[in-house]
């Protein structure tokens, strides 16, 4: 296959082909995997080459394991890094390695959205990174303000609410799955999280955390939502009364809780469920991991959650002069179960 523009080589034992423009370069079989891959040639970057530097001493910062007040969020690697801009996140600056190609999607979002960029040589990597995973790109962005549940109203998805799930690798598995099959938001209850802005959430996530709204919230906060909004409660339990493809057929948002492993759902939210639903296993499996029966639930429901799907509103500044819902909302039925579709 040829390549597509001019090329060049960099020496040395770094498994990638460059070329410095156009912007491509060829990842050979003994990098991560092999393809064309659109990076932007180092020479372009500013390199961050003294530790007396600003921005080290913000890195080293947000890197820390304990601060008492996080305003300020580490976001590592490509994906989540275009996902978090993509989302509306509020960047400081972006950093690739002095030594690595950083890829062109990553150029491309900061450029677009005015975000500064430069490179940080190896030494100072190396000092930053002693214990964790050094990252070939990453960034230092504004910790968004919370989410509340007066927002989360104006979107007509199905919710998930995720009741005492606290799994931090589950959780980010289920913000993945509900913004890719169109979910409204997210309530976590009782998850040990403080902030969405998590640097385990937000590897777990890919990012995707600021894509939608999240409100963490008590039990009581929770179920005093659900109790005011009226909006159903469909409990996931092992002897639900409805099987989980009854659920297609509810033309109405829903509210699908799901509990941890272990323990389940609480009392509190059980005793306003509408009813419960469940999944066929075979009965020589214990249970399905809380992440899988999100993603079959969500499936279940992409026909209500992805029909004329639009944005929700940023994270970063939503207005509420203008409250922006994904669609019209359609009347819920009036009968005792879930709305179903006519």
């Amino acid at each position: 296959m040829d390549p597509p523009g001019q090329w060049g080589s960099i020496p040395g034992a770094y498994p990638w082909i460059w070329a410095a423009n156009p912007v491509w370069c060829w990842r050979s079989a003994a990098g991560p995997a092999p393809g064309w891959v659109r990076v932007v040639a180092v020479a372009e970057l500013d390199v961050i080459t003294e530790r007396s530097d600003p921005a080290v001493q913000r890195i080293i910062d947000v890197t820390k394991h304990s601060r008492s007040v996080v305003r300020t969020v580490l976001i590592e690697d490509a994906e989540p890094l275009v996902q978090a801009i993509h989302a509306g996140l509020e960047f400081i600056e972006v950093y690739g390695v002095q030594t690595s190609p950083l890829p062109g999607e990553v150029i491309t979002a900061c450029r677009r959205e005015g975000i500064p960029v430069r490179l940080v040589a190896a030494p100072i990597m190396n000092d930053l990174f002693r214990t964790d995973k050094k990252p070939k790109a990453f960034g230092i962005a504004r910790v968004p303000r919370p989410w509340s549940f007066d927002e989360l109203s104006r979107t007509t998805g199905d919710l998930v609410v995720l009741d005492g799930v606290k799994i931090v690798g589950n959780i980010g598995a289920i913000v993945r799955t509900s913004f890719a099959l169109g979910a409204g938001g997210i309530v976590l209850v009782d998850s040990d999280l403080t902030t969405i802005a998590d640097r385990r959430l937000i590897r777990a996530s890919r990012g995707y955390v600021f894509s939608l709204p999240i409100v963490l919230a008590s039990r009581a906060e929770a179920t005093g939502y659900f109790r005011r909004t009226g909006i159903p409660l469909i409990a996931f339990d092992a002897d639900g009364d409805l099987a989980v493809s009854d659920l297609r057929d509810a033309d109405e948002q829903l509210a699908l809780l799901l509990g941890s492993e272990k323990t389940g759902t609480s009392r509190s939210f059980e005793n306003i469920s509408r009813h419960s639903v469940s999944i066929p296993i075979d009965p020589a499996a214990e249970s399905l991991n809380v992440s899988v029966c999100a993603g079959i639930a969500l499936y279940e429901r992409y026909h209500w959650n992805l029909a004329d799907r639009r944005r929700p509103p940023q994270a970063t500044a939503p207005n509420p002069q203008q409250p922006a819902k994904r669609r019209a909302r359609r009347p819920a039925s009036s009968s005792g179960g879930p709305g179903r579709r006519r």
